[in-house]
């Protein structure tokens, strides 16, 4: 619907038909502005002096009158009275900042927005580092004590033996020392006897075991009467200065044998020569020679024999069997390596040299020995 803003007058105007008379006399119209449709509603006074308070809201204006001829307007719309927002509490000057009032509505209240003043964050924010500072050095100190823990017990570690390990007795040489005294006769001088190596006329390998009957012993300064050819060539050449070596019978008396130490410059002088018996052997460019001991012991310096032989630190260990009859002696004789076995590993290892080491005169090697064996051609003179 559009309303028209119009006077009064138009509203009690009848507009007469054309050619109609007036029907009586013209009332002229006020002097002065035509007032409107919608009269201005006269507000009240004001009591007493100043703004009206807060929340405080001017009277509805009151409806126009009806005009004649036309439909009143609707009423407007009571308006919904509004709480008053909370009156903030006050703060005191020094320490409280402006506050932001927030309009009041239905579903939300007023709040006050304020800081703390600057003096106390800055002793939060030094309160904060104070206790970074205090855990930083307080970590620190338990990594501190936990180092020094696990080096005191790796230290009791390293100077406590484990259990397992041997001890070492009094009077026992200590084997990380004796390897290098037997390396080389610079740390072993002393040199070596027949009683040394056989002590008596009876030599016992091992307890409960009948022993061998010694015929003859003897030490020389030349190497070469316990060897021919090449074999004898290599000796002298690589500074064998010394062979201790006896002639024994087996407990048996099926055997007889000569066996002893040669006593090398070095370890590496006796590894050499080690490693090149067997092929001189093979190729029957030298021999090892045994002793004969009297009537009818010849046959342990010209028939076929079986030689086996060891390296342990400076010395080189040799031991050839024969046959007391002179027969040849297979490959495969049990009697023979056994022989061989008790004289190279048991007793001129483990018994003679152990002895020299816990004599102190020489030290005891750690190096396991090198058995080998090989069979030489008997002597045609």
């Amino acid at each position: 619907m559009v309303y028209r803003y119009e006077s009064d007058e138009d509203a009690f105007l009848e507009y007469p038909q054309p050619g109609s008379a007036p029907t009586g006399p013209a009332t002229p119209p006020p002097a002065g502005p035509s007032p409107s449709r919608f009269p201005t509603p006269s507000l009240p006074p004001a009591r007493g002096a100043g703004p009206a308070p807060d929340g405080a809201r001017a009277p509805a204006p009151a409806p126009p009158a009806p005009t004649p001829g036309r439909p009143a307007p609707p009423p407007a719309p009571a308006p919904v009275p509004q709480p008053a927002p909370p009156v903030p509490q006050p703060v005191p000057a020094a320490t409280a900042r402006p506050t932001v009032p927030i309009p009041a509505s239905p579903s939300f209240r007023a709040t006050t927005v304020s800081e703390l003043p600057r003096s106390r964050r800055a002793d939060r924010r030094g309160g904060g580092l104070w206790r970074t500072l205090i855990g930083g050095a307080a970590v620190l100190l338990l990594l501190s004590l936990t180092g020094l823990a696990v080096a005191a017990l790796l230290d009791d570690r390293a100077t406590t033996p484990p259990a397992s390990a041997p001890t070492i007795q009094p009077g026992e040489a200590d084997p990380d020392i004796d390897r290098s005294d037997l390396d080389s006769r610079d740390t072993d001088q002393a040199a070596l006897t027949t009683k040394e190596l056989f002590p008596g006329k009876q030599l016992v390998v091992t307890d409960g075991k009948p022993a061998y009957r010694v015929l003859k012993t003897q030490a020389s300064a030349n190497c070469a009467v316990s060897a021919t050819g090449e074999i004898a060539d290599l000796l002298t050449r690589l500074g064998c200065n010394q062979v201790v070596r006896g002639t024994l019978r087996s407990p048996d008396d099926d055997h007889l044998l000569t066996a002893g130490l040669f006593n090398l410059t070095d370890v590496a002088s006796a590894q050499r020569v080690r490693d090149r018996l067997r092929p001189l052997l093979d190729d029957r460019q030298g021999r090892f020679r045994g002793m004969a001991a009297g009537e009818g012991t010849e046959v342990v310096e010209k028939a076929a024999a079986r030689v086996g032989w060891q390296v342990r630190g400076h010395y080189l260990a040799f031991c050839l069997v024969t046959r007391a009859d002179g027969e040849r002696i297979p490959t495969d004789d049990a009697t023979a390596r056994e022989i061989m076995y008790d004289l190279i590993e048991l007793h001129l290892n483990r018994q003679v040299l152990e002895r020299r080491a816990s004599g102190g005169t020489a030290g005891q090697p750690t190096d396991g020995p090198t058995d080998d064996s090989a069979g030489q051609q008997g002597s045609d003179d």
